[in-house]
């Protein structure tokens, strides 16, 4: 990686390629993470399996892809973030490469329920805060609202593309661009991605100069890493805060709207071509919405732009159901509304993980609020399924998905908030 060091001569900090190589991890992570929504309908009609049978495996893969973020993000301290990327990307595709022989709901479980989802919980929110904590010093909040926006690129860049394979090609086509695409980021990460700083004998980005170049911390068992720093995490209210806000956050994310909608349009008579297109068209909002989130919580109260964030996310849910029946401003309008919206709750929340526990801590704190995250997301894509094929429309789970965001804007308010000190009395 000196190599690449000399060859960028100074002409730029060394962690903005390294932001740049996350980018497209997490790019190809975010599409692999977005391929069961297009696939849901053609195997819905090929195999005859229901909704709430695919949504379990979404669900699966969602949970996973949550509960893996505090261990990567330890074992990312314990041997590495390029060694344990590695693994990940690797498992990740062959893992949907072999998903293109299945025939049977179980193994769809196991391949994108537990492999694809345990190798993308290595590639994702954790993976963003531990690079931004390592790297840098200042402009922490612009470069994790960069980061966290490769998830809505993702969508941009893959889900059209996907929906049109799907639809003249059929599912095992898609699975075959998704595999490649995870296996072209792998040699980026090899070659360009080192571990700290001190490797390159730099500081951090915005560290001062006389600051002393740190040192490699102690490496330790990860899973005494990360069920350590949840015990200690776990005794304060700001904790369950976080966890909670986060929980609701996902379940009106990736659980409700990134897995249903594209389903949610073919009730209406959309194809998946234009419900995939409506994703991409929030994916192009989110992305500059997530970016502007990132750069406002370097300046604002996180709290504040939380409350706004998940206050109007709820409304604009509870407006989804009406939108599909005005002609022509109904779904742009929501697709503008909720897309800058979509992950812009990701950097304020990183800044208060990082405020409240310190910059070690932050990673693996911040891992166990997305586990709450994506058990949420799991919560809301099962749920959503189930109340589908039971009412046969998704009206009750956009109602429902908005009203949690409005008790999210709430919680958000407590976090982190100054202890109130007695005045003095007059003697």
């Amino acid at each position: 990686m000196n190599w690449a060091a000399r060859l960028i001569g100074g002409r730029f900090h060394y962690g903005w390629l390294t932001v740049a190589v996350v980018f497209l991890v997490l790019l190809a992570a975010a599409g692999t993470r977005a391929t069961p929504s297009v696939m849901m309908v053609p195997l819905e009609h090929q195999f005859g399996w229901s909704r709430a049978t695919i949504s379990l495996a979404i669900s699966v893969n969602i949970a996973l892809y949550g509960l893996m973020g505090p261990f990567a993000a330890a074992a990312m301290q314990r041997f590495g973030v390029r060694p344990t990327l590695l693994a990940a990307l690797g498992t990740m595709a062959a893992g949907v490469a072999l998903s293109s022989l299945m025939s049977h709901p179980w193994q769809m479980v196991l391949i994108w329920g537990v492999m694809v989802g345990g190798s993308t919980g290595v590639a994702a929110l954790s993976l963003s805060a531990t690079v931004v904590t390592r790297w840098f010093t200042a402009r922490r909040g612009l470069v994790m609202g960069i980061l966290t926006a490769s998830s809505a690129t993702g969508q941009l860049v893959f889900l059209p593309m996907l929906a049109a394979i799907a639809e003249h090609y059929g599912w095992r086509q898609v699975v075959w661009v998704v595999a490649l695409a995870a296996a072209v980021v792998i040699p980026l990460v090899a070659f360009l991605l080192p571990e700290h700083p001190a490797d390159m004998k730099l500081r951090p980005y915005g560290e001062p100069h006389d600051a002393p170049v740190a040192a490699a911390v102690t490496k330790q068992n990860p899973l005494a890493i990360a069920f350590g720093t949840l015990a200690m995490a776990s005794k304060t209210r700001d904790f369950w805060l976080l966890f909670f806000s986060f929980f609701i956050c996902g379940a009106s994310t990736n659980g409700y709207v990134g897995t249903h909608l594209i389903a949610m349009c073919g009730d209406y008579g959309m194809t998946e071509v234009q419900g995939a297109s409506l994703l991409a068209a929030m994916g192009v909002f989110d992305l500059f919405g997530t970016t502007l989130s990132g750069w406002l919580s370097d300046r604002f109260n996180s709290r504040v732009l939380l409350f706004w964030y998940y206050g109007l996310r709820g409304l604009s849910l509870m407006y989804l159901p009406h939108a599909f029946g005005i002609d022509f401003f109904g779904l742009p309008l929501f697709a503008v509304f909720y897309g800058l919206d979509w992950i812009a709750t990701v950097p304020p929340t990183v800044r208060l993980a990082t405020d409240v526990y310190g910059k070690e801590s932050a990673p693996i704190v911040f891992g166990w609020v997305v586990a709450g995250h994506q058990l949420g997301a799991a919560f809301a894509a099962l749920g959503a399924g189930m109340l589908r094929a039971s009412l046969g429309t998704y009206t009750v789970a956009s109602m429902i998905s908005g009203g949690l965001c409005l008790v999210a804007a709430v919680i958000v308010l407590r976090i982190n908030r100054p202890a109130k000190v007695p005045a003095p009395q007059a003697i």
